[in-house]
């Protein structure tokens, strides 16, 4: 049983184009390549906030991608990684594939990451980040605030009586 609900679209990041170059020196008459590798995507890394207790934030913003690795330079010059995204949920979060329902990951222990979709590689033209769209539930505590929240209101129903 899901409290709150929420559904997300998330892309890591691609990496970084390589770069095709030569090396052409006075004193150099057979050069070689000298081309950089690009640099690798970011991920997207969910982390427990214990201080969030709902999901009404993924409700305003639904889109979350990751940065894209830099293009690599000349004389053997690897581009930069782009940094991770780090999405903050709260505690008792479970995320789901959108499309299958096949459950990614369940995040339940305070300050605790999960990588969950990693960047691409870098200098590899056609490796491009992962996109998918999730379905994320914040569960109840095993239910006992639900029990308190009624027993509570009951009492106060039998007073007025």
């Amino acid at each position: 049983m899901f409290f709150d609900e929420a559904k997300i679209f998330v892309r890591s990041g691609k990496g970084g184009d390589g770069n095709v170059s030569f090396r052409r020196e006075k004193f150099m008459p057979m050069g070689g390549p000298a081309g950089g590798d690009g640099g690798k995507g970011g991920d997207i890394v969910f982390r427990v906030n214990p201080k969030l207790n709902t999901l009404s934030p993924f409700g305003r913003k639904v889109h979350f991608h990751a940065g894209d690795g830099a293009k690599g330079g000349t004389t053997d010059k690897t581009g930069a990684s782009a940094p991770d995204y780090i999405i903050d949920v709260p505690p008792g979060t479970v995320v789901k594939d959108a499309e299958t329902g096949v459950v990614l990951a369940d995040l339940v222990e305070p300050d605790s990451t999960t990588v969950l979709l990693k960047g691409g590689r870098g200098g590899r033209g056609r490796d491009h980040g992962a996109r998918v769209h999730l379905a994320l539930g914040l569960r109840l505590g095993g239910g006992h605030e639900l029990g308190h929240v009624a027993a509570a209101e009951a009492r106060d129903h039998r007073r007025i009586l």
